[in-house]
């Protein structure tokens, strides 16, 4: 996954860094306040149900931040169940947000993605550091 963000319009909200469309920020954070409630980890068959859930749709209050006051409003939200494991879930593991253990079958809130944002900006560091190449470009 890529990421790609401008520094002078950095939103706020992670969610909002990571995915693209608003739809998708209201399910990952869904997901992720689940998985809280729920002492950070929940299983392959509660992760179904979620997953179901949002496909059947479900009405939640969501604050509306786009205009000059938040606006509380009761939305439907219906996602399909393929689109919520390849769109939301799937990123979220590679990225280092969410744990699947194997064995326990279960997924737990990660802080992997921190560990790699800052691995990240280690390697920039180092590439800063590194002496320039000498190279010609030459024409034809």
């Amino acid at each position: 996954m890529v990421i790609l963000f401008d520094q002078f319009n950095m939103p706020d909200d992670i969610y909002e860094v990571i995915f693209a469309t608003e739809q998708q920020v209201i399910v990952a954070r869904l997901l992720i306040e689940e998985m809280k409630i729920k002492e950070n980890e929940i299983g392959k068959t509660e992760m179904s149900l979620f997953a179901m859930g949002l496909h059947d749709g479900r009405i939640i209050e969501y604050v509306d931040k786009s205009g000059p006051v938040p606006i509380k409003k009761k939305i439907k939200i219906s996602y399909n169940k393929r689109q919520f494991y390849d769109r939301i879930l799937t990123p979220l593991k590679s990225m280092g947000i969410i744990d699947y253990d194997l064995y326990k079958k279960t997924y737990k809130i990660s802080d992997k993605f921190n560990k790699n944002m800052m691995r990240i900006g280690l390697l920039w560091v180092q590439e800063l550091r590194k002496p320039p190449l000498s190279h010609m470009i030459t024409k034809q």
